[in-house]
């Protein structure tokens, strides 16, 4: 089951990751969105890809939830609330207006605070249902927050099965090629900590084993801030320099969380990328629709390599393989930070689910930026759950980007102002 599959890109995308598996045929594909419209047309581009490749797989879709999660074994989710970007921008914007320099405050820092409470109590509601109708299937989540969406389904719904899912590891394995000057192929990685926030703890060359990160050090930085496109590698390249640790991501998110990122960070480079991202998704919208309608969508069903469907593949084949980056409970996984945390970390699927691989203690120099974080993730949960203003505005306060009260309660009044229409939770 799809959820959120009404998003074009999304949608035809993960459609596409389906259709490539042999392992997956035979089954019942339903596509589930509000918005019927949208929903309609994803149906007919994936009937026609279906039809086109002679494939045998069962197609549904419905507006109906509870329908929908029906006989559901795997739900993939990707909703947002919109306008998307629009709302995302006041996130950014109110902010900054007040002097709070966050690199983007989508994930981190307080304009994510506005996020969580859009986004999380509608999938809260998903799980609600899931729990009722469906409660041994899986929840493969890519809705952002990622680390605050699956922190508040465990506590909430602490039996569910869930894991946040994120390509940021795979989409800066090129970037890695590049410092190495090696082919992906060649070498081996692993990297730990928060989504968005995690750094590379190991890596090796595959053939003779020995360890690369004398390489990263030594070429990196000099990669990383000659690098104009994306969102920016300067604050990365900075950190690597000075810190010793590669992460895994770009300026635009491991800079959410670090208040002296911005004088580092290439904000050129972020606001193009959001700029350029908002475009991009409408030009792809108004694409995708016409030549659906024309009765070409099936071109648009093309697989976008996502982990949801290996995984899924993982536990139904019990493969014992190594999905290098999932979101899933700390248990032990690393051990100085809090058991109960989401933490982001590689991990062995198989018919037992996903079994997070032990890393150990977290480095001594990053891990006080982890745990600030928890705490953050625990009191934006707490607020949710108990539709506290008082918890909320304190979330802004704990926000190491904040730096006075005053600061923290302008924010979050002109936020709450301007947003309140588009949260489903009530702060009293």
């Amino acid at each position: 089951m799809l959820v959120g599959a009404g998003s074009l890109e999304f949608g035809m995308g993960e459609v596409g990751d389906i259709l490539e598996t042999e392992i997956l045929e035979g089954s019942t594909i339903c596509l589930h969105d509000i918005h019927a419209e949208n929903l309609e047309l994803v149906h007919k581009a994936t009937e026609s890809a279906i039809e086109q490749k002679k494939l045998n797989f069962a197609l549904e879709s419905t507006t109906d939830r509870s329908a929908a999660l029906k006989d559901a074994t795997f739900i993939i989710n990707s909703i947002e609330i919109a306008p998307r970007f629009e709302l995302l921008n006041l996130d950014y914007t109110i902010p900054l207006q007040h002097g709070c320099k966050q690199v983007s405050g989508e994930n981190g820092g307080p304009g994510a605070l506005f996020h969580s409470l859009r986004v999380i109590p509608p999938i809260l509601e998903i799980c609600e249902d899931v729990q009722k109708i469906c409660p041994d299937a899986w929840i493969l989540n890519y809705s952002n927050p990622v680390t605050r969406i699956s922190q508040a389904i465990k506590k909430k719904f602490p039996s569910l099965k869930v894991v946040g899912l994120c390509h940021e590891y795979y989409h800066f394995l090129p970037i890695l090629s590049q410092i190495l000057g090696k082919h992906q192929s060649t070498f081996y990685a692993r990297g730990y900590g928060l989504n968005h926030f995690g750094v590379l703890t190991e890596c090796s060359y595959k053939d003779t084993g020995n360890d690369a990160y004398p390489d990263i050090r030594k070429r990196g930085p000099n990669v990383l801030y000659n690098i104009e496109a994306y969102d920016g590698f300067k604050f990365i390249a900075f950190f690597l320099e000075k810190y010793g640790w590669l992460p895994y991501t770009t300026d635009s998110h491991y800079g959410e969380y670090i208040p002296w990122s911005w004088e580092k960070a290439d904000i050129p480079a972020i606001r193009r990328f959001w700029k350029s991202y908002g475009m991009q998704t409408s030009i792809l919208y108004e694409k995708y629709k016409k030549g659906i309608i024309k009765g070409k969508g099936a071109r648009f069903v093309k697989p976008k390599n996502e982990p949801a469907i290996p995984i899924i593949e993982g536990i139904l084949m019990d493969s014992n393989y190594e999905e290098p980056s999932v979101n899933i409970p700390n248990d032990g996984i690393i051990t100085n930070l809090p058991e109960e945390l989401i933490v982001e970390c590689p991990a062995i699927i198989n018919k037992n689910g996903i079994n997070g691989i032990k890393l150990g203690e977290y480095p001594k120099e990053l891990v006080g930026y982890l745990r600030t974080q928890a705490s953050i993730v625990d009191l934006v949960c707490e607020c949710i759950f108990k539709k506290s203003k008082d918890l909320a505005l304190k979330a802004i306060v704990a926000d190491p980007l904040i730096s006075t009260y005053g600061q923290a309660e302008k924010i979050f009044n002109d936020l709450l102002k301007m947003e309140k229409k588009y949260l489903q939770v009530k702060l009293e």
